[in-house]
């Protein structure tokens, strides 16, 4: 089996040394000095206190060296995909899947989804449709990343916790593809479930992301902070209840409750989230992919959110700031 992993970082590393050392055909698209460090050494995964070192695997730069795939996983964060699209194309032939395994509303989610027609597409994560047009949704299986992984120097990523990504077609159908793919990342020693409708699977994640991320970032709390402060949980709990409105006229199953799912986000301990590591990093943060796209969801069904709205224009305001955001 041909594999790309186009963005070799936390989650894009991880998948690509168990992936190789599996015996598959992988392909890592990396850039600066990680890409200097896999080439030079090959790619480390620290993993309960064992070191897997994947040297079997091609890493360049340029993805026009490499040929057509039969997957392509995106591990890039929502807002740098846009950026590659032209790039991507040497690796797509006639029957390459492309596995978004990103945080956040995906580019594809109005594919096959009932009551729309195409394409229909969200300026938050893919402005103008260029994902959509370019790439093609039929090509796209949903991922729902896990794991929790670090990039801790150029080539080596260590493992804290959860191996599943939960995967789905976007038409709910289980494909050849989709099971052929969970069977080989199974075989690599992931967990790989199976959904007919991966969209619950997505809000499942979102429904905290899309809280817990811009209040950390603004207070600087880590997540237990967060979830059990009197103030700052009650607004995420008031996001929460907002997107879930939204969610349910889009035809989601929500399978946990919002206390349940603050208290299972609470008793992560005192991690911060990728909102505020990137805002202290001084990195670019994934305000639209998990935000955003929310309300522009809202609007789209007529539903108000006006605690995501205000959230959302404190955490955009406050990466303008840092010329984190544009």
């Amino acid at each position: 089996m041909k594999i790309c992993v186009y963005g070799a970082g936390a989650i894009g590393g991880y998948l690509a040394v168990d992936m190789a050392l599996a015996g598959h055909d992988v392909t890592v698209i990396a850039r600066n000095k990680n890409l200097e460090a896999i080439r030079k050494n090959g790619l480390k995964l620290i993993i309960g206190g064992e070191e897997r070192i994947a040297t079997n695997i091609s890493v360049t730069d340029n993805p026009a060296e490499a040929s057509p795939q039969d997957y392509v996983f995106i591990a890039t964060k929502s807002h740098q995909a846009i950026d590659i699209i032209d790039m991507l194309q040497p690796l797509l032939g006639p029957d390459t899947a492309v596995i978004t395994a990103q945080n956040g509303v995906p580019w594809w989610y109005f594919y096959a989804l009932e009551g729309y027609t195409e394409p229909h597409f969200l300026e938050s994560v893919d402005p103008g449709g260029v994902q959509w047009k370019t790439i093609g949704p039929k090509r796209a299986i949903g991922c729902v990343v896990f794991p929790a992984t670090e990039l801790v120097e150029p080539g080596v990523i260590k493992h804290l916790s959860g191996d599943k990504f939960t995967l789905g077609e976007p038409d709910g159908t289980i494909s050849e593809r989709v099971t052929k793919l969970s069977e080989a990342m199974i075989e690599a020693g992931f967990q790989a479930p199976i959904r007919d409708n991966i969209r619950d699977d997505i809000w499942k994640k979102l429904w905290g992301n899309l809280c817990f991320n811009p209040v950390s970032a603004l207070t600087h709390a880590t997540l237990d902070v967060v979830t059990t402060d009197e103030g700052t949980r009650e607004v995420c709990r008031q996001m929460m209840i907002e997107s879930k409105a939204v969610a349910e006229k889009l035809g989601v199953n929500f399978r946990i409750e919002i206390e349940a799912r603050i208290d299972g986000a609470s008793k992560v301990g005192a991690h911060k989230t990728s909102m505020l590591q990137d805002l202290q990093g001084g990195r670019a943060m994934e305000i639209d992919a998990l935000v955003t796209s929310v309300q522009e969801l809202g609007r789209e069904v007529g539903i108000n959110t006006p605690i995501i709205d205000t959230v959302l224009a404190l955490i955009q305001q406050r990466a303008r700031v840092d010329g984190l955001y544009s």
